[in-house]
């Protein structure tokens, strides 16, 4: 390539990844000067909206009071099914048959909080009582606790199966690989025994990668068996992670979500175990030249292990992918504390002087975490798999 091509693509490059990064971070400096830092006016509302961020919601919100509305199901055992869009609760403002939108994410008003569509009037938190830390809605000068969404490790009083902004992320993702793995087939049967070209010139040698660096050998003759299931595990995550890398599509942290890096993990842990051989658990359970005491408690050993491997997979992930997003917002957060959370404009102007720069590389080092932890959880993933489906002649 001509050295005068190289220079343009590089200026290209560069030029593109800093607008994206002052198209992301100038609104805010606006915002945050104009308008009291969009709603945030102390250091503990700035902390609260990031952690807000990093977390699933209802609704996909893009800047200011504009957002994408999503549908939101949620069902009690006493008042049956709620089927509303998030846009009837106006951005929180207003409760749809004893639900609220709180931070976002859809909660129930726990009492005898009217049905129907009611203005409520602010939410709060209960400082002691028995409702300590529990947030409330103020509606007629009364107060009504908020039971929030069911979790794995916490129960609710009603069942939320909401198309939130982590699912609409991971429904967008689906038709994205459906694209362009259809565009990569499409291309191969039309372009047979010809050089590569467009998108398929661009998946090939990625596909090649994961097929001869990370399928072959750590899986070994099998590899084509569960190529498709590597191949997935890689694209699906890469791509999740770099839609939440872009703000105009509300910056989901999905793969930070604990619930959907846990059934990536899963996914990995049950094909593990139903494709094991004979001679997985008799190395892991009763090892062949070791005395018995020993025997015993490598078994143990080893019984532990093979729990950890999931949780290691979906702990590595999320942690990485969160922590890149706070560490982002903490750069974004600079244009606040200059500006006084909205007092100054010239401060909110040197802030985002200052904070550019450093969101700027924070997402170019995002994009190569992106990139990594995609490979790393793909590649661990063929290493249990292959470690399941080894027998004792392969050594």
């Amino acid at each position: 390539m001509p050295v005068s091509k190289q220079i343009l693509y590089k200026l290209r490059f560069w030029s593109s990844s800093l607008c994206m990064a002052i198209l992301f971070v100038l609104p805010m400096a606006v915002a945050s000067a104009a308008s009291g830092g969009d709603g945030i006016s102390t250091k503990e509302g700035y902390i609260e909206s990031v952690l807000h961020h990093v977390q699933n919601s209802n609704e996909i919100h893009l800047v200011g009071d504009f957002s994408v509305p999503l549908p939101i199901i949620a069902y009690h055992a006493e008042d049956g099914f709620l089927f509303a869009m998030s846009s009837s609760f106006d951005h929180g403002h207003k409760a749809v048959d004893g639900y609220v939108l709180y931070h976002g994410r859809i909660h129930r008003a726990l009492g005898d909080f009217p049905k129907g569509t009611v203005e409520i009037d602010s939410f709060g938190h209960y400082h002691e009582g028995d409702y300590a830390d529990q947030p409330f809605v103020d509606y007629a000068g009364t107060t009504y606790p908020l039971d929030a969404p069911g979790t794995f490790m916490e129960s609710s009083s009603f069942y939320d199966f909401s198309i939130t902004k982590n699912v609409a992320t991971m429904l967008l993702a689906v038709i994205l690989m459906f694209w362009l793995f259809g565009s990569v087939a499409k291309s191969m049967k039309l372009r047979e025994g010809q050089a590569p070209k467009g998108v398929q010139s661009f998946m090939e040698p990625l596909v090649i990668f994961i097929r001869d660096d990370i399928a072959k050998p750590f899986i070994g003759d099998q590899h084509e068996r569960y190529l498709p299931f590597i191949m997935s595990l890689f694209f699906f995550i890469l791509i999740l992670n770099l839609l939440g890398l872009v703000p105009f599509i509300g910056s989901a942290n999905v793969t930070g979500n604990a619930g959907t890096t846990l059934a990536l993990a899963l996914f990995t842990f049950v094909i593990m175990i139903g494709v094991s051989k004979k001679d997985f658990w008799s190395h892991m359970l009763w090892m062949p030249g070791v005395p018995i005491l020993v025997k015993l408690i490598l078994a143990v050993i080893e019984l532990i292990s093979l729990i950890i491997k999931p949780v290691t997979l979906f702990i590595r992930l999320g942690a990485n992918i969160t922590a890149g997003h706070i560490a982002i917002l903490a750069m974004v957060g600079l244009i606040f504390i200059f500006s006084g959370f909205g007092e100054s404009l010239s401060g909110g102007v040197v802030g985002a002087l200052i904070s550019v720069p450093f969101t700027f590389a924070m997402n170019l080092l995002e994009i190569f975490v992106a990139v990594l932890q995609a490979f790393i959880f793909a590649l661990l993933s063929a290493m249990y798999i292959g470690q399941a489906v080894e027998v004792s002649a392969d050594h």
